[in-house]
Parts: structure tokens; sequence; C-alpha cells
């Protein structure tokens, strides 16, 4: 057969590489890496970027009131990409996942625009971050539900756990340079954390619109719209009982005992509840529950959901931990510690960085279920080295335990993407990228509420009596000691990851600094003093929080061991497609590679239906010009 070769587009005139061309995967797999890495980016760029924005937008975060403010920022993000994912990605098999994908571009770049324009200050500047972080996020989830599906089409199963390695990679790579880009940018304009997206919003559209094709087979149905409802009203409602519970209620440190924050947590659950039964009776179904009859995807997910949990919460506590103490302690100014922070983060990037390409590439060689487990007890035995470094450490071991932790991530996570993603129906390809995606991101929100609700549990057991003796210690008054002391520790906790020093802005009511001696003065404004008082009731909370998350990657690397079976899980798969009777892929198994049984004991055990068995044979697989 003739090579095939570029062609001209009718609607530019640019030449447009053949959809059946060898390097049209080439060209999927860098468009998709580059829409992954920046809807990941925006995730986490304001994570680190909050002190600034909230200077920029001149709201206080030791307002309590403010907090549920700096929580949207972060939160709401992540509750319309996960609710929305599998929607887009639903669309995408019925209308074409190129052209959703497209659209996603373009919702995100409009939006990123509105919100480098944020016209006011205080609350209505603070409300339109959230609305247009929103709609910026609809746009991520276009992206993100289809980027995996375009992927999957383009790429033959012999290749395809190194493409979506890859494109895994960049997913969670991008949320890690959320974190630098967004310390280095906020240190030269907290706006220039939004700009950032709108060239490479333009490029993507541009870009994928000339050069993607539709591969995958069209899957007419109708969109679920009672689904679609249940499931984003139970996650919204879930996820704003635990926001609104980390505040103080009456007279407890946190609100987990208001009956509306108890009222949105039944209320959540029941209608997740709700949404499973619409899903079991729906003739086009938002979630293919039959999907989780497959051994490989129902348990390639709960690992998943689990490193997501753990990862997301890493995040969160070291950033509190290097910008609201470490940094500080060692004379770097509270302006200065997102910038700070971000650079000293960066070998959790690096070991990301170095392992994930590599453990995709050879998972396609030897196997995914050793990597994913191998790397999902590495980042356990990581969480372990953190819960017993001191708060005040030395940098190198905290530099190599995170490396390390970087490293198990990358390890886990090519895997796990090409364990799921290889176990669905080609005709499914879509939803079960917008389900492993709902996941990823279900559990990066979920993570900020837990871990900050399990640090300030750990706070606040020891917080007060420490606050009071070391303000009482510097000349403070036992009453206005013992009123500073009996704040809430989320409001302690929260002037620590800002990068705040609150004891200047909690005396100066009272009329101490004008009273105290200049060098009491000193010391209770000093970078040392607020840090100093915190890290010993820090460092209960951290005990807790990272002895949790190695828990969960250790159930991870359970679930990824019974995943798949080793040594050749996904080198001896045939087509997910073809094992439940489809019509085989564009791109069919070698020819005389074994079969695998596609639903375990798990699925069956939850009573999902069993396709039928693969004959063990595969058909012929299709031969392509000049492949690479």
């Amino acid at each position: 057969m003739a090579a095939m070769t570029e062609t001209a587009d009718p609607r530019t005139g640019f030449g447009r590489v053949h959809r059946d061309h060898p390097r049209y995967k080439w060209v999927a797999l860098s468009n998709t890496t580059l829409g992954m890495t920046m809807a990941t980016i925006n995730a986490s760029i304001v994570l680190i970027s909050l002190p600034a924005i909230f200077r920029g937008i001149d709201l206080n975060p030791l307002d309590a009131a403010n907090v549920s403010y700096l929580l949207w920022m972060l939160l709401g993000f992540l509750l319309v990409t996960a609710a929305l994912v599998v929607t887009f990605g639903r669309l995408g098999d019925m209308y074409g996942r190129v052209r959703i994908y497209n659209l996603g571009f373009l919702v995100f770049a409009l939006s990123s625009i509105a919100l480098s324009l944020v016209p006011w200050v205080g609350e209505a500047g603070a409300l339109w971050l959230i609305g247009w972080r929103a709609v910026q996020a609809v746009g991520a989830a276009m992206v993100m539900a289809n980027a995996t599906a375009i992927l999957t089409d383009a790429f033959p199963l012999h290749q395809r756990g190194t493409a979506l390695g890859i494109n895994q990679v960049a997913a969670i790579a991008g949320s890690f340079l959320g974190l630098v880009l967004g310390g280095l940018l906020s240190e030269w304009h907290w706006r220039a954390v939004f700009w950032v997206s709108v060239p490479f919003g333009v490029a993507g559209a541009i870009w994928s619109y000339l050069s993607l094709h539709e591969v995958g087979q069209k899957h007419k149905g109708r969109l679920d719209v009672p689904g679609n409802v249940t499931f984003a009203l139970g996650l919204g409602l879930l996820i704003a009982g635990v926001t609104y519970g980390l505040q103080p209620y009456g007279g407890a440190t946190m609100g987990w005992t208001n009956p509306w924050v108890l009222a949105s947590l039944l209320g959540g659950i029941a209608l997740l509840g709700v949404f499973v039964l619409v899903e079991s009776r729906a003739e086009d179904p938002m979630f293919r529950l039959s999907l989780f009859g497959i051994r490989a995807f129902s348990l390639g997910n709960l690992a998943g959901l689990l490193a997501s949990i753990s990862r997301g919460g890493l995040q969160f506590i070291l950033i509190i931990w290097l910008q609201g103490i470490w940094l500080p302690r060692r004379g770097y100014s509270y302006e200065s510690t997102p910038l700070w922070a971000s650079i000293f983060l960066l070998p959790l990037t690096i070991g990301f960085l170095a392992a994930g390409p590599l453990s995709g590439y050879l998972s396609d060689r030897y196997g995914a279920r050793r990597f994913a487990v191998g790397g999902a007890l590495l980042s356990a035995a990581s969480f372990v080295g953190l819960m017993v470094l001191p708060v005040d450490f030395a940098y190198g071991a905290f530099a190599f335990l995170i490396f390390l932790q970087g490293v198990g991530s990358g390890m886990f996570s090519s895997p796990n993407a090409s364990v799921v993603m290889n176990s669905v129906p080609a005709a499914q390809r879509g939803v079960a990228s917008g389900m492993r995606m709902t996941f990823f991101n279900s559990g990066s929100a979920l993570s900020i509420g837990v871990f900050f609700s399990l640090m300030v549990v750990g706070l606040a057991a020891r917080l007060p009596e420490t606050l009071s003796n070391g303000l009482t210690a510097q000349g403070v008054p036992s009453d206005v000691a013992g009123s500073l002391a009996s704040l809430p520790p989320v409001g302690i906790l929260f002037a620590a990851f800002l990068g705040i020093n609150p004891i200047a802005s909690l005396l100066a009511p009272t009329g101490l600094l004008d009273s105290l001696p200049a060098g009491n003065v000193a010391t209770l404004t000093g970078n040392d003093f607020f840090p100093g008082l915190i890290s010993d009731p820090f460092r209960a909370g951290l005990v807790l929080v990272f002895a949790i998350a190695g828990l969960m990657m250790v159930v991870a690397a359970i679930a990824s061991w019974y995943a798949g079976k080793a040594p050749g899980d996904q080198r001896s798969q045939p087509d997910a497609g073809e094992r439940l009777g489809e019509e085989p892929d564009t791109y069919a198994p070698v020819e005389g590679e074994p079969a695998d049984e596609h639903v375990g004991r798990v699925g069956a055990a939850l009573g999902f239906p069993a396709g039928p068995r693969s004959t063990g044979t595969a058909a012929p697989r299709t031969a392509l010009p000049e492949e690479a």
C-alpha cells in the first residue's frame, strides 16, 4: 500500500495528517497532552497563589466569614469538573469526541480572560473569581473527558500503555507544575496566574481544530438528564457539607453539628444513592454501571481514587508546612513564601516527571501490575518517612522523601490509567474516560476537606494552651491571651496556609503593641514566634494525616494487585470491546494473544452483569503503512 501523507484540509488549506497515517497518533498525543496539562495546572495554580489573590482583591483571610470564599476558590473548580466530566464524555461518545474537546479549549480560554479581568475587590471580587473558575472548569471537563478517549482511539493496543502513560503523567504533572507556576507568577502579579492560560487555550483550540480527526465511532443515544442532575446535586451537597463543616458553629471549633451541614451531607449521600438507582434503570445511563463488572476497571478506579485523595491532601499539607512554618522560621518573609515553597517542592515534580513516562513504556513491555503496586507502596513508604520527620526538618531529608513520593506517584499513575482504559469496550471509551476523571477530580476535592478536617482536629487538641502560654510569656495579659487562644483553629490554620502572621493583626485592636516593651513586640510580630508556637500542635495533625494517606496507598496497592494478572497483564489483554462481543476496534490485538477473563469476583459479588467469555483468540491485526 502506498504511504499515506499529509493532505490539505479543505477548511483551511493547511497540511493535515491523515487519520490512518502512522504519524497521526503522535499528533493526537501531543495535542491531548497539552490539553490535560493546561486543565490540571489550573486546578492547582490557585492553591499556592491564594495569598497574592487575597491581597489583590483586598480580602481579609482572618475573617471567619471569608473562609468559605477561600475554600470555594479551590473546591469550585474540582467540583464542577468532577460533576460534568462524565457528561461530556457521554456527549463525546454521541456527537464526536474531537468536537467536544475543541469546544473545551475555547471555553477554557474565554473564562481565563474573564478571570484575569476581575473588576471588583472584596466579596464581590471573590464571587467573580469563584463564578468564572466554575466556567473554566466546564472547559476543563470537556477537555479531560475526551482526551483519553481520543488517545485510545488513535493508538494500537501494544502502544496504548505508553500513550496513556504520557497523557496521565501530563495530567498529574500539571497539578505539580501548577504549584511552581503559581509561586512564580504570583510573585510578579496575581492576575498573571490567570493570564498564563489564555495563549495556551487559544493555541490549543486552533491546533486541535486543524489536526484532530473523529476516529472513534459515534454512539447514538440520549443524554441521561436525571442521572446528570442527581449526580451533580449529590456531589455538590456532599462537598458543600464538608466545606462548611470546617467552619466554627456555636461554641464548637468546627461545624459538624450544624443542622445545615448534617442535612447537606445526608442529602448528598441520599442523592448519590438515587443516582445509582436511576443509572441501573436508564436506557442510556451517564455511568455505565456494567463497567464495574470488569475487575480491572472497578479495582483500577478504586486505586486511582485513593491515590488522588492522598496526593491532593499531600500538596495541601506540604504548602501549609512550608509557607506557614518552615520558611518563616528560616527568615523568609511571609510575602515571599509562595515563591519559595514552589521552589522547595521541585523534587516532588522532578520525581514524578522522571518516573511517569518510563513506567508507561515499561508497563507495555512487562505488564502494568508490578509498576502500579510498586509505585503505590513506594508512596506509602514516603508517607511513613514524612510522619517521623521533625517539623523543623533538614531540607535534604525532606527533599529525598518528596522525591520518592513523586517517583511512586509516577510509577503508579501511568499503569493505572492503562489498566482502566484497556479494560473497556471501544464504544464506551468516552464515558469510561469521564468516569475515571470523575474519580480523579472527586478525590482531589474530597482530599482538601478530609485532610483539612484532620489537621484542625490535631491542632484543636493542643493549640489553645500552647498559644495562651506563648502569649503570656511575652507579657500579654492572661485575659487577652485566653481570648486569642480561644479563636477557632481553622482561622489559625488558614493563616498558616496563606503565609500570614496573624499575631500583629490580632493584637493591634488591643493597643498592646504600643504598651509592651519593644523587645517583646519584636518577638511577637517576628517571623519565628507564630510558626514556633504552632509547630508542636501542627505535628500532631501531620502524623494523623500522613498515617491515613499511607494507609490509603497500601489499599491502592492491594487493589492494583487484584486488578489484573501478572506479569503480562496489559500486553496479553484483548480489546475490551471484543471481549464483550462488540466489533473489534480499528487496532486489534496481535493474532494469537490470549484473552483475559474480564469479570472478576468483585464485580460478580456486586451483581454486575458479566459479558460473554472470549474465545481466547484475537482477530488479526489491521496493518497500517509505515507504522512506527
